[in-house]
């Protein structure tokens, strides 16, 4: 290879390491998103405010317009009520803090008294060990020394002595207390009202922009979904009008329960005798919308206050007793009931959310935070180009069982996969799961094993793997658990009474005792197929045939020879990895035909549809009797060849035995019959 050629492949390597164009435009796109949010907040937080509400009335607007009323006037409406429930809230909080400042002072003894208290027992125990530690340390010789004034004092001069005076500024005195009354009125004034005006202003600008958000809900729609989905308008607009929905649903029932959590509050510090007990439960309910800490923060001031107006600790232990049981409750039983088992997040992207919309918008971020994280990952599910939303956010597993399958077995732990199947056991029967899962599974890494990604010892350690699972499985029947419904399983094709049958027949084992060749479970040319072929061996034992394996590299002209014929009725090959085996499949065939020529061959395409649309063409490529594509069909058409090798040797040695009447005919049969009637 010459200087050049050498040099463009650097550069050509290099230029495949470097990121695309489109992350870093992504990027930069997240950067400068963070940046405006966090820049914007004074603009966007009345905004987010506005749509948060818009979500809360939407129910109320709907049942406005059911019952008649055009959009703007039940918009309208909706905002005015929730503009009297909120000046109502407002005024109830300003009248119970006023009650509370009036107290105040009544609860100043009980107050010092605890505090002294407590000082003595902790701070207290600290000082007076520091102290003694210095008195042992200066002994009796602590005399403060003369201060360093005194002996730069002249003999007639007292430390004491005054400075000189300085000169009179009363006219600029004057001056200036004159400016200042000016000014005086003005700043009292501003500083007063600026705290009230300004929550006055962000409320008049939300409830303005949350009744313009109901009045035009379907144009601003139609304008989203042009943004982000005007490709599909049918299933965009769909799926937008569902998330609007189950968001409105969402919010308005965490209002409810707030609210309700608020009241139970109030009621119960109420009857527990702490002063203002609805200003401490309209707290408890807005603090509720913080995630996890925020009934502790409500419960913070009433602990306090309880410490602070009862001598003993009683009323602080009951208040404390009261958020211990009415949390627990809200949070784990009656959430769970009105939501549904999850909100659709994991708690990790919770605490990331609400640490995220903290620092962006502060306090009001903090309360934000859930509701926000939602409705990013609602959109995420319902938009593709948001779909990164739902995978970092949101509680769906970010791998499906099955990619969950070949990561678990790629990295070598079969743990987690048995855990898996353990768990997905409990609706599907074990031929269903190793069609829908383990089969599509090392379908996976079959493909991967075809274009070079993965090398020959991870395929031995899948295949390790596979069968150190199918051993932890051997104690699972191949039944379907019959507390189970049909539609539970997802996965796991319907059963059918057409040829290509995917499930196997249920009480269609064979009987003990029959005389009957074996089934041959041959692996192709991989180690997938031997994982595949362990497989289907268990299946076939748990339907009581006689299985036994024959493993990639024992295929061989000596092995096969070693077969005797009449052991064997039924041949089955794992093939998962077709591409490039069709001569190593076609010369095994070809070997097994020669050795055991009444033994029916069956060709297992794992990585076939349940149609086989490609069967016939692999059937007759390699010169096999019948292709099958799923366990299921592979136990049902073993045992019915296993049936008829059974039935064939029996009328043979009827018919061997001229003195024998006739054999009665299996009770498969008599099944078999039944259901073709």
């Amino acid at each position: 290879m010459s200087d050049n050629e050498r040099s463009r492949g650097q550069m050509r390597v290099s230029a495949a390491d470097l990121p695309s164009l489109s992350g870093l435009l992504t990027l930069a796109v997240a950067v400068v998103t963070v940046a405006a949010l966090y820049l914007a907040h004074d603009v966007l937080v009345p905004i987010t405010l506005a749509v948060l509400l818009s979500f809360v009335l939407a129910p109320f607007v709907r049942m406005l317009r059911w019952a008649g009323l055009p959009r703007p006037p039940a918009a309208f409406i909706a905002v005015l009520l929730a503009l009297a429930v909120i000046l109502a809230v407002g005024g109830v909080i300003g009248a119970q803090i006023a009650s509370f400042a009036d107290d105040l002072p009544r609860y100043e003894a009980t107050i010092r008294e605890k505090v002294d208290t407590v000082r003595q027992v902790t701070i207290g125990r600290i000082t007076r060990f520091l102290a003694r530690i210095d008195d042992l340390r200066k002994g009796d010789t602590g005399a403060a020394a003369p201060p360093q004034a005194r002996a730069h004092a002249g003999p007639n001069q007292s430390p004491e002595a005054t400075t000189p005076a300085e000169p009179d500024e009363s006219a600029a005195s004057a001056a200036e207390s004159a400016t200042s009354s000016e000014t005086s009125s003005v700043g009292m004034l501003e500083r007063f009202l600026s705290p009230v005006l300004s929550p006055i202003a962000t409320l008049g600008i939300v409830l303005v922009i949350a009744l313009f958000i109901l009045v035009q809900q379907d144009d601003l729609r139609d304008r989203f979904i042009r943004l982000v989905g005007a490709r599909d308008l049918h299933r965009t607009t769909v799926a937008l009008d569902e998330a609007v929905r189950r968001l409105s649903k969402y919010f308005l029932a965490q209002v409810a329960l707030n609210s309700a959590f608020g009241v139970v509050i109030a009621v119960g510090l109420y009857f527990i005798g702490l002063p203002s007990p609805v200003l401490w439960g309209v707290v408890a309910g807005l603090c509720r919308f913080i995630p996890y800490i925020g009934a502790w923060i409500a419960a913070a001031l009433p602990l306090i206050l309880a410490a602070a107006v009862d001598p003993s600790w009683s009323m602080a232990a009951w208040t404390l007793g009261l958020f211990v049981i009415a949390e627990p409750i809200m949070g784990q039983f009656i959430e769970p009931l009105v939501y549904g088992r999850s909100t659709g997040l994991t708690p990790v992207s919770v605490v990331v959310a609400t640490i995220f919309w903290t620092w962006l918008w502060g306090p009001i971020g903090l309360i934000l935070a859930t509701p926000l994280t939602l409705c990013l990952v609602v959109l995420g599910r319902h938009v593709d180009r948001l779909e990164f939303l739902d995978v970092l956010l949101g509680d769906r597993p970010a791998l499906s069982p099955i990619e969950s399958f070949y990561q678990r077995m790629l990295a070598g732990d079969p743990d987690e996969v048995q855990d898996q199947a353990e768990l997905l056991l409990r609706t599907r029967a074990l031929s269903a799961y190793y069609d829908d899962i383990a089969l599509r599974g090392l379908k996976l890494a079959a493909e991967d094993a075809a274009r070079e990604a993965i090398s020959m010892t991870q395929l031995l350690s899948i295949r390790d793997s596979v069968q150190e699972l199918v051993d932890e499985l051997d104690e699972h029947d191949d039944v379907q658990p019959t507390d189970v419904e049909p539609a539970a399983q997802p996965l796991s094709p319907a059963p059918t009474d057409a040829p290509n049958e995917t499930s196997p027949p249920e009480g269609h084992a064979m009987e003990s005792g029959r005389s009957m060749g074996a089934v041959l479970c041959a692996a192709g040319a991989s180690p997938l197929d031997e994982a595949a072929s362990a497989m289907l061996a268990q299946l076939l034992v748990k339907h009581g045939l006689q299985a036994r394996r024959l493993v990639a590299d024992r295929s061989s002209r000596a092995a096969i020879a070693s077969l005797e014929p009449g052991d064997v009725a039924v041949v089955c090959i794992s093939a998962l990895e077709t591409s490039r085996s069709h001569a190593r499949l076609r010369l095994l065939v070809r070997r097994l035909r020669r050795r055991l020529p009444d033994a029916q061959i069956m060709i297992g395409l794992w990585t076939q549809n349940e149609n086989g649309a490609n069967a016939a063409d692999m059937v007759g490529e390699v010169g096999a009797d019948r292709c099958v594509v799923s366990f299921a069909q592979a136990v049902r058409a073993c045992l019915d060849a296993a049936w008829s090798a059974a039935d064939s040797a029996e009328d043979k040695a009827v018919r061997a035995e001229p003195g024998q009447g006739a054999v009665t005919k299996p009770l498969h049969a008599k099944a078999a019959g039944a259901s073709a009637g």
